[in-house]
């Protein structure tokens, strides 16, 4: 069994984060997402619009996802890779070179990000409609 793979926040999820799924979920047999955990995205910065066991629930629930893992530290990676026996780690191309050390643990493939749709893009948009823009 070819076991793949992969890390986001998942937040307002869209067809890009479809996209994402479809494509990684093809590479192998099957698909573990490791999602950010409120307490790690707060260390990045970030604030999500629905709190971490409800954007695992949603991706449980996604017919191309397996498994569904918290992200809790930027250290994990390594760990998950020898802990899950993956084969395949994938990204979105936009973090293309950032994870080549997990070379020497699996296959790494980084893929086309879906053009024009982001969740930072959805909430530009959501923010000026609530503002009347």
């Amino acid at each position: 069994m070819k076991k793949i793979l992969t890390y986001g926040t998942f937040d307002l999820l869209h067809h890009g984060h479809i996209n994402l799924l479809q494509r990684a979920r093809a590479l192998g047999d099957h698909l573990t997402v490791a999602v950010s955990t409120d307490e790690f995205n707060l260390l990045k910065n970030k604030i999500c619009t629905y709190p971490f066991e409800e954007r695992a629930t949603i991706l449980r629930a996604i017919r191309y996802v397996d498994e569904v893992i918290p992200e809790i530290t930027w250290e994990q990676k390594i760990p998950d890779v020898q802990n899950h026996n993956i084969d395949v780690f994938v990204m979105g191309d936009d973090w293309k070179g950032k994870f080549d050390f997990l070379k020497d643990y699996c296959e790494v493939v980084y893929l086309p990000r879906t053009p024009d749709i982001s969740t930072t893009q959805i909430k530009q948009i959501l923010s000026e409609n609530k503002a009347g823009i």
